[in-house]
């Protein structure tokens, strides 16, 4: 199965949300990474048929998503950053209940249910309601409904917002394993939520998709390259005006810190392997000489 982004836009009068966006996808997980209004979500609510695009095409297996209808959203699980549900819901409520608006039948509804509550670590909290669970047991509610109809395509808005450490690596651990024969879209502007587990990394910015390819891709399109480096307060306050600043360690010695420069910022400076953070910060940080131009 593909899916084929062709000269997709969105515009909202002379505002373009999306912009002339081309790209493939098939099965695996793909990450799109950029800051907030970089235009994602408005880029999955046209993957998801909630948005109809201003020119452009969307296709599955050839056939435009649009005209294809309800045999595409048979494919889809769809996961928004904000979903709706009855507070006073138990989560297998909730679920049955998702399951009854997506057509499943009764037989079928209670024993997908059961297996995705079993399989999302919500066995112990199947009977309370939604009201009371945690923000990460939320979102593992969300995956589930998103799975109620086994898709091959799942597209997650910013899952894993406002969760703690832990619930962030139990719900990329679960999307690995959720993965396999899936196309799976996850948007994020937290780059290890897709650093370890996407084989495909979009970064968007302004509407565009600015690069692309496999994480190592990715961080070897950087023209910049990334130095530590050890300096007294005075001085590394000038080198942070001057260089964008990936990481900043300060201690009784001095200061420590990660510069991104196309030369040696400082004769002590030190090379050392980039990672996606860095490449974040070249695309989307502040420019070097901003105020508080740190990630």
């Amino acid at each position: 199965m593909e899916i084929k982004l062709t000269d997709l836009t969105k515009k909202y009068g002379d505002f373009t949300a999306v912009d002339s966006i081309d790209m493939t996808m098939r099965e695996g997980v793909y990450g799109l990474l950029g800051v907030n209004g970089a235009g994602k979500t408005t880029l999955m609510r046209m993957l998801c048929t909630l948005l109809k695009p201003t020119s452009g095409s969307i296709t599955c297996g050839g056939r435009d998503i649009f005209a294809m209808d309800a045999s595409y959203r048979d494919l889809l699980g769809y996961l928004p950053q904000d979903f709706g549900f009855y507070p006073d819901f138990t989560v297998r409520d909730y679920l049955l209940y998702i399951a009854a608006i997506k057509g499943l039948r009764p037989a079928a509804a209670v024993k997908r249910a059961e297996k995705l509550i079993d399989r999302v670590g919500l066995s112990k909290a199947a009977d309370k309601k939604m009201k009371k669970l945690s923000g990460g047991m939320k979102r593992r509610a969300g995956i589930a409904q998103a799975m109620l109809n086994d898709p091959k395509i799942l597209i997650l808005d910013e899952p894993t917002a406002g969760l703690d450490p832990n619930e962030r690596i139990r719900f990329r651990n679960l999307l690995s394993e959720l993965a396999q024969e899936r196309m799976v879209l996850l948007s994020t502007h937290i780059v290890s939520d897709v650093e370890y587990i996407a084989n495909e990394i979009w970064l968007m910015q302004e509407g565009r998709i600015v690069q692309c390819g496999m994480p190592e891709q990715v961080i070897a399109s950087m023209p910049e390259r990334v130095w530590i480096c050890r300096t007294d307060r005075d001085h590394a306050s000038k080198l942070m005006r001057r260089y964008k600043t990936s990481n900043v360690k300060t201690d009784a010695q001095g200061v420590e810190l990660r510069l991104l420069a196309s030369e040696r910022p400082t004769e002590d400076a030190q090379p050392v392997p980039a990672s996606l953070e860095d490449v974040f910060l070249y695309y989307f940080g502040e420019k070097a000489g901003d105020e508080n131009g740190m990630v």
